[in-house]
């Protein structure tokens, strides 16, 4: 490896402070489109009207961003925004054609990612469409998934191993009496990676298997948590809901149809890494052309799955940096009110949730000691009704 190599190699992780900036700009981005999605939130409000708004207002805005550099920096839409109601898992950004509105009492799940030179902040949140504090079993799920969150925000920190979190965040989910979600993984995140080698699992079952992986300093993680009352096990219903795909760059194929040809040479143009919605293609061509490229592995699909009807959902998805310091939550949302039935009592999650996420630098002096101090205490979100609350005053 050259010099230039190795320069170019060092200066792509958290170790340049430039990488770290591009980083923190976009989760400053996604965090202001999902404060945006969630203000669009209303009884009767279209799905795709909130999901387009979304994607428009990160585009705009990352846009407006290294605008007058020399070398022309690729920004933009990472994920595609999704809108996944009630039982709906994931995955829901319709196309313009499609009439699904909210409805008051609605359990709505916002999931989106934006990228500044392919450096990559993505943010799930879960949202109830009704005034006052959430109850009952609502509740107890968004509890599950906030407190999930939080012990995993503990433990994604160098030296700690990714199935130390996979059974963490299962007592988490069985103390509200909810089950994690399986299926679900959570990726690192490199330049122009959205879905890097190193995964931590969601449920650890024989038909689902991953390396196992440590945590090193300087690395990026998109951690996904999506808690179910029901068994989390989510099914396919209809593959016509599928309408988000991302480029498999190592496969190619010559595809047989004019119109896959026309899709995929479009798709190439315009998204030839990050997922996209089938939205921002030509909607004729594009249900006949996808149909070809997928069948081939010439684009992965994003399935819409599902829950049984009437079981909850809910999804807290955050992007974190392990810097020297400790573990930086770089994206999140406060949570409304919750009363959930559930406390957690488990003395080992208890004291997971009681740590602070930074780390203390040596030869600290009491100035140190007593931000500390705060930090714990702002830490400790212990998943009481209020404390739920708390997990924005984590993020930076």
């Amino acid at each position: 490896m050259s010099s230039d190599d190795e320069r170019e190699e060092r200066e792509l992780d958290l170790t340049s402070p430039e990488v770290v900036t591009k980083y923190k700009s976009a989760a400053e981005i996604v965090n202001k489109a999902l404060q945006l999605a969630i203000s669009e939130c209303k009884p009767k409000a279209k799905i795709v009207d909130i999901c387009e708004k979304a994607d428009s207002f990160i585009r705009e805005q990352s846009g407006n961003m290294y605008k007058n550099v020399k070398k022309k920096i690729e920004r933009g839409v990472a994920f595609p925004t999704c809108v996944s109601v009630n039982n709906t898992v994931c995955h829901f950004s319709p196309l313009a054609s499609d009439e699904s509105v909210l409805e008051e009492g609605d359990i709505v799940k916002i999931d989106m990612g934006c990228h500044i030179d392919g450096f990559i902040a993505v943010v799930g949140h879960t949202h109830v469409l009704q005034s006052g504090p959430v109850t009952g079993r609502a509740a107890d799920v968004i509890a599950a998934a906030n407190t999930a969150a939080e012990v995993a925000l503990r433990l994604v920190r160098p030296g700690k191993k990714n199935k130390d979190v996979t059974e963490a965040i299962q007592k988490v989910a069985a103390a509200y009496d909810c089950k994690i979600v399986e299926g679900v993984l959570s990726h690192q995140l490199k330049q122009f990676v959205i879905d890097g080698n190193k995964v931590i699992l969601s449920v650890s079952n024989p038909d689902t298997r991953v390396d196992d992986a440590e945590f090193e300093e300087n690395e990026v993680y998109a951690v996904d948590i999506i808690v179910s009352t029901g068994e989390g096990k989510p099914k396919l219903l209809d593959e016509k809901t599928t309408t988000i795909y991302k480029r498999a760059v190592d496969k190619n194929y010559h595809l047989k149809m004019k119109a896959s040809r026309f899709i995929f040479s479009e798709i190439n143009q315009k998204f030839p890494i990050m997922p996209f919605s089938a939205r921002a293609l030509e909607e004729k061509r594009a249900r006949l052309g996808l149909v070809e490229c997928v069948n081939h592995d010439l684009l992965q699909p994003y399935p819409v799955l599902h829950e049984k009807p009437g079981d909850f959902v809910a999804h807290i998805k955050f992007t974190v940096l392990l810097m020297p310091n400790g573990s930086d939550r770089i994206t999140s949302h406060t949570l409304q009110e919750l009363q959930p039935t559930k406390t957690i009592d488990d003395p080992e999650i208890k004291a997971l949730l009681a740590l602070g996420t930074k780390t203390k630098k040596k030869g600290g002096g009491k100035k140190k000691k007593a931000k500390k101090a705060g930090e714990k205490a702002e830490a400790a979100t212990e998943a009481e009704p209020m404390d739920a609350t708390t997990n924005g005053a984590t993020a930076a």
